[in-house]
């Protein structure tokens, strides 16, 4: 199999590098219980996270992935306001890292790889949870939700990244979990690898036709053209 000769690779962040469901329920519900309502399992709320806090919160306050079509914009805006000071509070307790990302992001980096965080995320928690799990000094650029006007699956962030690093978006590699990390980069023009282990509400991420998807992160090493060398026998 031919290799990927990328320079670059753009990650997302939830659902790819790191589980953060775990602390993001503890947030929901914390507001949740602060408006005076009534709490969801962790693993009814691992079913909503994917698209940003608000989008997040949104879907607490509906009960259902399905927003309301009634819900109260001033309730959202209130409930939004105590959930990110709650989990700023929470923010890195008990996420971590999946299999493999510690050690395939190291190997990255040594290989010469220029890394990006390219995330829905609010852009004010992506660096004290990227260096409370030893994942600071890896990336170059960190792009949130909120970092410009555009979220994915807009190809904005994506853009804006490359613009960052001075690099050509052709000569990047998006990896991310969702619908919105394969859309954002088939409509930025460049390839994609799916992970299947994320927050894709139940979706096969195939049906959205990344290049390529992978089970484990680990096995992203296998497709790109830049390799250790192999050590030498006597």
């Amino acid at each position: 199999m031919s290799k990927l000769e990328k320079d670059v690779l753009l990650f997302d962040l939830d659902g790819t590098l790191i589980d953060s469901a775990p602390d993001l329920a503890l947030a929901v519900n914390d507001t949740l219980v602060k408006l005076g309502r009534d709490p969801f399992p962790e693993t009814v709320i691992r079913g909503w996270v994917g698209n940003g806090a608000k989008i997040l919160i949104e879907r607490a306050l509906s009960g259902s992935q399905q927003i309301a079509d009634d819900l109260d914009p001033k309730l959202a805006e209130q409930a939004l306001e105590i959930f990110l000071d709650s989990y700023q509070n929470n923010i890195c307790i008990h996420t971590c890292l999946y299999d493999g990302v510690l050690e395939s992001l190291k190997t990255l980096k040594a290989l010469g790889y220029k890394l990006a965080v390219v995330t829905n995320k609010p852009e004010r928690f992506i660096e004290p949870i990227l260096k409370g799990l030893g994942l600071i000094d890896l990336f170059e650029v960190l792009v949130g939700g909120d970092t410009i006007a555009n979220k994915k699956p807009d190809p904005h962030p994506l853009h804006f990244a490359c613009e960052q690093m001075g690099v050509a978006i052709d000569r990047c590699l998006m990896i991310g979990d969702s619908r919105n990390d394969i859309l954002a980069a088939k409509a930025a023009g460049t390839p994609s690898v799916g992970l299947t282990y994320g927050y894709n509400y139940g979706e096969d991420i195939a049906i959205h036709k990344p290049e390529w998807v992978f089970d484990n992160f680990a096995d992203l090493l296998g497709i790109l053209s830049k390799q250790e060398p192999q050590a030498h026998k006597d």
